[in-house]
């Protein structure tokens, strides 16, 4: 198996990628279950600091396995910072993890409870490396802001992102998709879990610190279907819709979560 060929499929699904990426089974893969009781209260978490510009939203592009907003800035104007993190990491595009049904689609847990589906805002390091790209290389490279989505009343942030979908039904379709807010999908409360691990999909690096919210946010039954109408076949392939595209939970080997409350 080798990049471009993994997918979630059973003959190359998460069960196969450790044939082409032996990382697979490492010791800081991700997602985990997060048993809340087993969390430590770690009062020297600082709060988070979130500042995100619409102005750095440039596109939408459809990757095969998923759809990612992305985020181009120059200027550190969309970033994060304090929390478990040390300097200033910027957005560099976030996207969305789903399943088959609504019941459960997210790829971490909490005490074994899934949720609808799961978006990953996700940052690198720009204090300490020149690109994205060289981030992933290094333990401190990147941070991802996780935010669980229940099923509820319709989000109106995320209905722009829905709406715009259609323009990029298949693989390597990319779209103009701009002067969006990505702080819409914050939960009201920033308490937050947080623990080093991995990307979720290949390569898989060991190079993410981790911050979960607490709180989930809400969106439609139908905001989260139109997920699944993204294809992972190009023009002119058989059609083929992401039905699902997260990742089961993996071992926490020895790694303490910690909490911010």
């Amino acid at each position: 198996m080798s990049g471009g060929t993994w997918g979630y499929d059973a003959h190359n699904g998460p069960e196969q990628w450790h044939k082409g990426y032996p990382i697979a089974n490492g010791d800081f893969q991700s997602p985990i279950d997060i048993k809340s009781n087993d969390a430590k209260s770690d009062a020297s978490l600082k709060s988070l600091s979130i500042n995100y510009s619409p102005a750095a939203i440039k596109s939408i592009v459809n990757v095969g396995h998923s759809f990612q907003v992305l985020s181009e800035d120059k200027e550190n104007i969309s970033v994060v910072r304090g929390g478990p993190l040390q300097g200033t990491y910027r957005l560099n595009q976030f996207h969305f993890h789903w399943g088959p049904t609504n019941d459960f689609g997210s790829e971490h847990t909490v005490n074994g409870k899934g949720y609808a589906a799961e978006l990953h805002l996700v940052h690198w390091n720009s204090d300490k490396y020149g690109s994205f790209a060289e981030a992933l290389k290094n333990a401190d490279g990147c941070t991802v802001l996780t935010v669980f989505i229940e099923v509820g009343k319709a989000h109106p942030g995320l209905q722009k992102v829905v709406d715009a979908l259609g323009l990029i039904q298949t693989k390597d379709k990319q779209a103009t998709f701009s002067n969006f807010d990505a702080a819409s999908f914050l939960p009201t409360s920033l308490d937050y879990w947080t623990y080093f691990g991995s990307l979720t999909h290949p390569p898989l690096l060991e190079c993410v610190t981790w911050v979960i919210f607490r709180e989930p946010i809400s969106a439609s039954a139908d905001q989260i279907n139109q997920f699944r109408s993204l294809l992972s076949s190009a023009d002119g392939e058989k059609q083929c819709p992401v039905v699902r595209n997260n990742r089961p939970t993996q071992p926490l080997k020895g790694r303490v979560v910690k909490a911010s409350f």
